[in-house]
Parts: structure tokens; C-alpha cells; sequence
């Protein structure tokens, strides 16, 4: 079984960690590894914020959209009103006026 990380197998993973290890000494490792956790820690609060930003925005047009359709709906239900009353009326007969 390979570990596909980036399209980088477990071998070339193996390289990389291997050339740090020698490049950094074992006792710097350590504090690559925290430096590395916390570049990841933000990294990963910066998508949050930038995900709940987006849902934030995303729940203020559908709000505003509901209501919008709910006015249209008001509006095209008041039309519908005028109409079926005006049709009413011009197929009710004509009263004779008293006199």
C-alpha cells in the first residue's frame, strides 16, 4: 500500500523527511515541527473564517431572496384579486338604476 500525498509517494516522503533530517540536525527537528503545526493552525483558521464569511454572506441573500419572492407573491396575489373581481363583475348583468 502507497500513501499518496500530493501525488507524493511514501518513498519520496521518506526522502524529503530523510534530506530535513540531515539538512537540520535532530535537534532543530522539533521546532520545525511546531513552527510547521502552527503555519497549519493558521492556515486552517483562515479557512474557517473565510468559510463562515461565506456562509454568512450566502444566508443574507437567501434571506433577502425569501423575501423578495414573498412581496412578488403578495403582489401578484393582490393582481389576482383585481382581476377575478373585475372579471366577476363584467359577467354579472347590469342592474336597471331606480328612479
Amino acid at each position: 500500500m502507497t500513501l499518496v500525498f500530493f501525488n507524493i509517494s511514501g518513498g519520496e516522503i521518506f526522502i524529503i523527511v530523510l534530506v530535513i533530517f540531515i539538512i537540520f540536525g535532530p535537534d532543530k527537528i522539533p521546532e520545525i515541527a511546531r513552527w510547521v503545526g502552527k503555519g497549519m493552525n493558521e492556515v486552517k483558521k483562515a479557512t474557517n473564517e473565510i468559510k463562515e464569511e461565506i456562509e454568512k454572506e450566502t444566508d443574507d441573500i437567501t434571506n433577502i431572496t425569501k423575501q423578495l419572492k414573498k412581496d412578488i407573491e403578495k403582489e401578484t396575489g393582490d393582481l389576482k384579486n383585481i382581476t377575478t373581481k373585475s372579471a366577476a363583475e363584467k359577467k354579472a348583468p347590469k342592474k336597471a338604476p331606480h328612479l
